[in-house]
Formats: structure tokens, C-alpha cells, sequence
């Protein structure tokens, strides 16, 4: 199926106001990089998305999935076929001690919605860039949190469009992993199950860890966090400072000076200057150290030259 008529196709079940054709994804990425998608979707509806997956999986046609593009690089070829982005999926109601959110939503705006009701057990959150479908993707945590330890229930599609009810505890979810991200499922909806507490502690330890982060991190640069996950008994972000590479630099990007684990986006940098500095990374502290150091980002798409 050609793209004219998978354009054609998308029109008869979404409004054109939620299509955009070679749309840019530099636009939706933390790092302000990657090509270009055939076609970008901004569904409104679980339905919508049901529809969009079920016409791709019958059209065998690539699907993708962004989030808030937060802890990703897409590659500068960009991306072939569908790119669903469910930043539309935004909304966060609280009933009681529940808080239910789109996977859209930002986790940071579901921990301060929490803070607002008087709500303790999501402060961990409170500058985790990630939006809700990523953090249960991931098992986002910090600072002694994760997702793992409020999470109730979430929505999920698989590739066929079904819908799953997930309870917290069926999510397997452990370090940086979870059945998301095994069975390929994508989330749509997350419950927080969470408790009472005083709004001044909350405020307290949620201005703490802020401070912390605000320290410690290179916010003032575009970047994907934290890059690597934490190699068994040592830290990455040591190893690379160790390694004597903060500072080094492959076209626009570099290992940021503030923090070794961060590499940032500094001179228009692009995802394959991100992609090679990563290698090299890993390179010298396998080299030095003889540790292995695994992508926490994710990279997908295509390269320039495929």
C-alpha cells in the first residue's frame, strides 16, 4: 500500500486535523532530533487508536509509538509508517486515593496534581521527564521511588488493537523493564494507587529532590536523561567520569560536564552524533574497565543512508 492511499485510508476513520504527512519529529524529542515520519497521528480516543492499529496490522504496515519523547532518539532518517503520538491522552482525575491519567500526561504533572490533594507516594516523580505511558514502560523511578511501588492498574493495547486491564502486580515490572515492554503492549491509561498525607511533607521532600536534581543535572541543554542503566555494583555515570570522557564531544553533542551520565545536545547536535558518542562511551569503559554499559534510551528509525 502506497502512501497516497494509506493517507486516503486514514481519512475515512480520523480527522484530518489529526494527520500530518513527513511531519518533522526534532519537534517532539528532548534531544531536538530525527528525521521525519510518514505519517503522525494525534489520536483523541482509545477508539482511535484501536482503529489506527487494527488498519495497520491488516495493512502490515510499521506502527510506532512516542510518547513525550523523553528518553529516546529517533534516528535522522526518521520513521517508515505510522508514528501514534499520545500526548492527546493527557487528562488526570483523582477519586479519593486513586489518581487515574493518560498515558499522555506528563508524570511530573500527575505527581503535583497528587501533591494537590494531599496525596503521598508519587514525590519520586516530581522531575522525571517522562510522561505516564513511558514511566510504566520503564519502571521510572528516583531517588529511592518507582512506578513499581503505586502503581494500581493500567489500559493497554497489543498489536491488534485489543484492550487489556492490567493489575499492578501482573506488570513484572523490575528495573528499567516490564511486560509492556516484552509483549510489545502500549499504554493508554494508568491508575496510581497512593495515600493520605500532609501537603507540607509532600511539598518538603518534593522541593528536595528538585533541588537535587536541579544540581546535579545539565537541564540547560537538550538531552534524553539518564543514558545508561546502572551496571551491577558500579554507577555509569562514575565509570564515564573515571573514564576522562565529560566533555567529549562528536559533532554538536558531548558528555556533559555536570554529569557524567547525561550527554547533551550543545551545537545542533544530531541523532547521529548521539548515536556514535554512545558507542564510543561504551567503548572506552569497556576498554578500561571491562563493564558493559546498557542503553537506557531507546533508539528507533532509520539512518540517513538506509
Amino acid at each position: 500500500m502506497d502512501n497516497h492511499t494509506i493517507l486516503e485510508a486514514l481519512t475515512t476513520f480520523l480527522p484530518k486535523s489529526l494527520i500530518k504527512v513527513d511531519e518533522p519529529l526534532k519537534r517532539y524529542t528532548f534531544t531536538k532530533t530525527g528525521g521525519k515520519a510518514d505519517f503522525y497521528l494525534s489520536p483523541t480516543s482509545h477508539i482511535e487508536v484501536q482503529k489506527i492499529i487494527e488498519f495497520a496490522y491488516n495493512n502490515q504496515i510499521p506502527l510506532t509509538f512516542l510518547g513525550n519523547g523523553s528518553n529516546i532518539i529517533i534516528r535522522d532518517g526518521g520513521i517508515r509508517g505510522i508514528v501514534i503520538s499520545l500526548l492527546q491522552f493527557n487528562q488526570i482525575t483523582v477519586n479519593n486515593q486513586s489518581i487515574t491519567c493518560g498515558s499522555g500526561a506528563a508524570i511530573i504533572d500527575v505527581s503535583r496534581r497528587a501533591r494537590n490533594h494531599h496525596l503521598t507516594g508519587l514525590e519520586f516523580a516530581c522531575g522525571i521527564p517522562g510522561s505516564v505511558g513511558g514511566a510504566v514502560y520503564m519502571n521510572a523511578g528516583a531517588y529511592g521511588g518507582e512506578v513499581k511501588d503505586c502503581i494500581d492498574y493500567i489500559k493497554a493495547v497489543d498489536d491488534t488493537g485489543q484492550l487489556h486491564v492490567i493489575k499492578g502486580e501482573d506488570l513484572e515490572l523490575d528495573y528499567r523493564t516490564s511486560i509492556v515492554q516484552r509483549k510489545h503492549l502500549v499504554v493508554l491509561e494508568a491508575t496510581f494507587k497512593l495515600k493520605d498525607g500532609d501537603i507540607n511533607s509532600i511539598q518538603a521532600t518534593m522541593d528536595d529532590l528538585t533541588q537535587r536534581r536541579e544540581d546535579k543535572q545539565p537541564l540547560e541543554y537538550p538531552s534524553c536523561g539518564s543514558v545508561f542503566q546502572r551496571p551491577p555494583n558500579y554507577f555509569a555515570g562514575k565509570l564515564i567520569q573515571d573514564a576522562g570522557l565529560q566533555g567529549h564531544r562528536i559533532g554538536g553533542v558531548e558528555v556533559s560536564t555536570k554529569h557524567a551520565g547525561f550527554i547533551v545536545n550543545v551545537d545542533n547536535g544530531t541523532a547521529t552524533d548521539y548515536e556514535n558518542i554512545i558507542k564510543y562511551v561504551q567503548s572506552v569503559v569497556k576498554e578500561k574497565f571491562d563493564v558493559e554499559l546498557k542503553r537506557e534510551v531507546r533508539i528507533i528509525g532509520e539512518t540517513l543512508e538506509d
